[in-house]
């Protein structure tokens, strides 16, 4: 009972707030205009001083592990070619099958996973966690650009390499995350004025993007096609932490480090997917449904997750 009181400490609350923010939505208390501006503060501002702060003040060589992020990464390609595979076996339409593929294996590490780890392992769990997520985005970014340009192949109108740069690179929370890194590696301190400043300003990273989560909720966006809706969400949030799970005993990642690749890997769909389909002409419906229906299970499958761990004392 106390393991299972501790399990629910650790993710209700991050689902209570996605929750506020629901509730603040229907109480009319936050708009539409309020979530898209609280949106782009969140992605352009508050995550990217997140990451920055805890990665850059971190001590990089106790908090870097090589062979978690090779192995997140191995699970993430894994997905992608598996739940791609099955999109064309299946026959699915070109805007269908690259919105299915990408719902499978991008997840929400930034507002979601961050959270879970923070609740999960504290301070340090963060910290790992957000050096983690500086190192495979990039992989995230570029297989869920090819799953969404591959279907349509030959068309006019492919992305081009400055596009390709700006997806893979040039991204607010991928530079924070190296700008981290290298701050974080070369031992620069950080001066106390700054280190307050961020402190502060970070504080309101986490709630803000939860609630902005909740404001976009919306059982209406849960299409009437939920066979494949129901199958891209249990890739994301059982099938990924699976194969990460055997991933990462090959590769020898046990304790805290163990325990946050699986959260990371159990992330729901990332609500980026819904613009990323609308950029690249996917089925933006689709997306929407799976980010929806896999955020709703994933409150299950966390708490069985952790449950998990934490009976292996993890």
């Amino acid at each position: 009972m106390a393991l299972f009181l501790e399990i629910l400490n650790i993710v209700l609350p991050v689902f209570i707030v996605i929750g506020l923010g629901t509730f603040l939505r229907q109480i009319g208390l936050i708009d539409s205009p309020f979530l898209h501006h609280t949106n782009r503060l969140v992605y352009y501002i508050c995550l990217p001083l997140l990451l920055f702060y805890k990665i850059g003040t971190a001590n990089f060589a106790a908090n870097f592990n090589g062979a978690l992020v090779a192995a997140s990464v191995g699970a993430i390609a894994v997905v992608f070619v598996l739940s791609y595979l099955y999109a064309t076996l299946r026959r699915y339409p070109a805007a269908t099958r690259g919105v299915f593929s990408q719902g499978s294996f991008r997840g929400n590490i930034a507002y979601v996973g961050l959270a879970i780890a923070l609740n999960a392992y504290g301070e340090d769990g963060l910290t790992r966690a957000g050096i983690l997520m500086g190192f495979i985005v990039p992989f995230l970014n570029f297989f869920a650009i090819i799953a969404l340009l591959l279907p349509h192949r030959g068309q006019n109108g492919q992305a081009g390499g400055s596009f390709w740069l700006k997806q893979l690179v040039l991204k607010p929370l991928i530079l924070a995350s190296f700008a981290g890194i290298a701050w974080s590696y070369l031992t620069i301190p950080l001066p106390l004025i700054a280190e307050r400043s961020l402190q502060i300003a970070t504080g309101m990273t986490l709630p803000l993007a939860l609630i902005a989560i909740g404001g976009g909720f919306s059982l209406a966006k849960l299409r009437d096609d939920i066979v494949s809706t129901a199958l891209a969400s249990s890739g994301k949030i059982i099938i990924m932490p699976l194969i990460a799970m055997v991933l990462l005993k090959i590769a020898g990642v046990n304790g805290m480090d163990f325990g946050i690749g699986i959260l990371i890997a159990g992330t729901p769909a990332a609500t980026a997917n819904y613009i990323m389909a609308h950029e690249l002409k996917g089925d933006a419906e689709l997306a929407g449904s799976i980010v929806m229906l896999s955020t709703l299970a994933s409150a299950v499958t966390y708490t069985i997750a952790l449950y998990l761990l934490r009976s292996y004392g993890i």
